[in-house]
């Protein structure tokens, strides 16, 4: 599997249909499909398989804490000098807000000129969204961000202590001890990430037996317009910024294609981000920048959620035929600028973002998220997949400014074990 160490050039190499075979992509990709067909062919039972997608994605955010927090600790301990730590930091949120307020402005430009909420609203479905539009009157709050968050609780109390353990008389001893803990946790990992077709088969019937492929018709423009956004952002944005450091986007999407495709079936971006930080780890990043961008960027640097806000409220502004200012629609991109950091970490916090921001306007009606419940789902997908490309190009780019950053390494999708 690809977190192992790669194979030593003396090892005789496997055939091309063993190394199939054998690949945890492959079997996830066979696991997608299955649960495609499994929810579009008998629903019912397909929704029984939320259990499964749920469990895989609840084991792996067991991991994400002790993961996060011996990295954190480790890189800032070995890195001998704090004011390093304040200069990723800083480097790293700056980066995350210009990027994120690109994606923002991408969003906003592709509905505007597309139009997807110029359709027929009189055939959609509705569906119940009391109880997002009931939080719409309250206002964004950072102390209720932090402590719903715990990613950023983790990253905190790791930073505190990795500072601290820099004065402690021990440190060797500490450190020693932390890094047999960190192997045993990642050993874990590596066994639990044998379940991820299981979990991606589990999350792909689920979603496709409860909302249906049906589903997707009336919304189709919408659907099409923040699949195409997204695309072009990670190719066009994301891909220009690597490029500057003669590096392929392609080369990246191919390297962690595992996590991809994992994310894809669980619609959830925190499945893959134990196993992003050792792939980042070992394709030449610090361990240092990787422990502080990644959890950081899990928390800040959404790209994918702020295209699609943004495209949302400018889809729903149409669709009630109501007409956005050039100066409201900046307003809609510097409110989302604030309210898009609440988007993570709670589960339908995205939608409670939305009310907010419509709430913010005054101009359109909260009532129209019933519209985009019934097709959300299936843009989490395109949500979480760039969130983890935006996250992943961000840890490089920190490393690579940081000149912190080795020879590029992408050997170990080449090779299974």
């Amino acid at each position: 599997m690809n977190i192992n160490t790669p194979n030593l050039p003396n090892k005789p190499r496997k055939s091309t249909f063993s190394t199939i075979v054998t690949n945890l992509t492959f079997w996830v990709l066979i696991a997608i499909i299955a649960g495609v067909l499994l929810g579009h062919f008998s629903p019912e039972n397909g929704v029984k398989m939320e259990i499964i997608g749920k469990t895989f994605v609840d084991i792996i955010k067991l991991f994400i804490g002790p993961i996060i927090f011996l990295t954190i600790v480790l890189g800032i301990s070995g890195m001998g000098n704090l004011k390093k730590v304040g200069r990723i930091g800083v480097k790293a949120l700056t980066y995350f807000e210009v990027v994120s307020t690109i994606a923002l402005a991408i969003g906003v430009t592709i509905a505007y000129v597309f139009k997807p909420g110029k359709i027929d609203k009189s055939g959609l479905a509705l569906q119940d969204a009391s109880q997002y539009t009931n939080h719409a009157a309250q206002h964004f709050s950072w102390l209720k961000f932090f402590l719903s968050n715990f990613t950023l609780q983790v990253l905190l109390a790791a930073i505190i202590c990795g500072i601290a353990l820099n004065f402690y008389q021990k440190r060797e001893q500490t450190i020693l001890v932390l890094e047999r803990i960190s192997k045993v946790v990642f050993t874990g990992l590596k066994y639990v990430m044998y379940l991820a077709p299981i979990g991606a088969f589990g999350g792909m019937a689920f979603t496709i037996g409860k909302f249906g492929l049906q589903t997707l018709i009336p919304l189709g423009k919408l659907m099409l317009c923040v699949y195409l956004t997204m695309i072009l952002f990670v190719f066009l944005v994301l891909g220009s910024i690597l490029r500057y450091y003669k590096i392929s986007i392609l080369s990246i999407l191919k390297y962690i294609k595992e996590e991809l495709l994992i994310v894809l079936g669980t619609s959830s971006s925190e499945a893959a981000l134990p196993n992003i930080m050792v792939k980042l780890e070992r394709m030449g990043c610090s361990k240092s920048v990787v422990g502080l961008v990644i959890p950081t960027g899990y928390s800040f640097n959404l790209d994918g959620t702020s295209i699609y806000l943004s495209m949302s409220v400018l889809f729903l502004a149409q669709l009630y035929d109501v007409h956005l200012s050039f100066f409201e629609i900046l307003s809609v991109i510097g409110i989302l600028m604030i309210t898009s950091k609440g988007a993570a970490g709670v589960t339908g916090s995205g939608f409670i973002v939305l009310a907010s921001t419509l709430t913010a306007l005054h101009k359109i009606p909260v009532e129209g998220l019933a519209f985009l419940l019934g097709v959300d789902k299936f843009m989490s997908e395109a949500r979480a997949i760039t969130n983890l490309i935006g996250n992943t190009v961000a840890t490089i780019i920190i490393s690579k400014t940081e000149k912190d950053f080795t020879e590029l390494n992408l050997e170990p999708v080449l090779e299974d074990n």
